[in-house]
């Protein structure tokens, strides 16, 4: 069962990887473009050939990038789905996807991308890149913590409280863990100055949205395979006989 899980994860992932490259190539590479081009103007010593140029970088290399990583992802989504079905009420196959995607863009994704949002090239400093991404990093483990103990919170208050009141109390807590950690955690201002804030925010959202992709495309592609799955052949003959039956009478 886990096996087949993980294979339809694996096959998803790639769709998923797919259609996010697809994505970063239509919104996010005129900005990256300009942010170079931007970082060309600034350098004050010539730069050196480039192992790959930028048209291969931004083709060749964001479609290998994204499907190995989509791939990786689908795995874990389907160790994530193995683990919630049957846990969260009468939620079917699709549902239950959706809610695992759901938890997991919000946990993995948007907490973190908040706080410490993406930057295109020449909006990075190389002074504080290291401690942004320790930070970003610490924070999705804050982030992915939190959301686990609020499951068990809220699996623990469902014997006390109905599912509705036990789910608010249990995003309440997370919600609140979330809020500390913004809090003490520090900010980091790398961006120059003169960046284009039209070409920041406008690769942010690109950023945001190959994400939304990938979340939305595992949660939607791996319920609606896994609800087929569930339909057995012997379902399937008895619903034919059935019909069979009803055109004889």
């Amino acid at each position: 069962m886990v096996r087949a899980l993980l294979v339809r994860g694996s096959l998803v992932g790639l769709l998923a990887g797919a259609l996010a490259s697809v994505v970063a190539l239509l919104l996010g590479q005129a900005e990256i473009g300009q942010a170079v081009a931007f970082d060309d103007v600034r350098a004050s010593a010539p730069q050196g050939p480039e192992t790959f140029s930028r048209t291969v970088q931004s083709t060749l290399g964001l479609a290998s990038g994204m499907l190995l990583f989509g791939l990786a992802l689908g795995g874990l989504f389907a160790l994530a789905y193995a683990l919630a079905q049957g846990r969260l009420g009468r939620l079917g196959a699709r549902g239950t996807a959706g809610v695992v995607a759901l938890g997991g863009f919000v946990t993995i994704v948007l907490v973190p991308f908040a706080k410490y949002p993406a930057n295109p090239p020449a909006a990075e400093n190389a002074a504080t890149i290291g401690a942004r991404t320790g930070l970003y990093f610490l924070l999705l483990a804050l982030s992915l913590c939190a959301a686990a103990l609020a499951v068990q919170l809220g699996r623990a208050l469902t014997a006390r409280l109905d599912a509705w009141d036990a789910t608010v109390v249990a995003a309440l807590a997370y919600l609140t863990v979330i809020a500390l950690a913004w809090a003490v955690l520090p900010p980091v201002e790398e961006v120059p100055a003169d960046f284009p804030a039209t070409v920041l925010w406008s690769f942010r959202l690109a950023s945001f949205a190959v994400q939304a992709t990938l979340w939305a495309t595992l949660g939607l592609a791996f319920g609606t395979l896994t609800q087929l799955s569930l339909r057995s052949p012997r379902a399937d003959l008895a619903d034919t006989a059935a019909g069979r039956d009803s055109r004889e009478g």
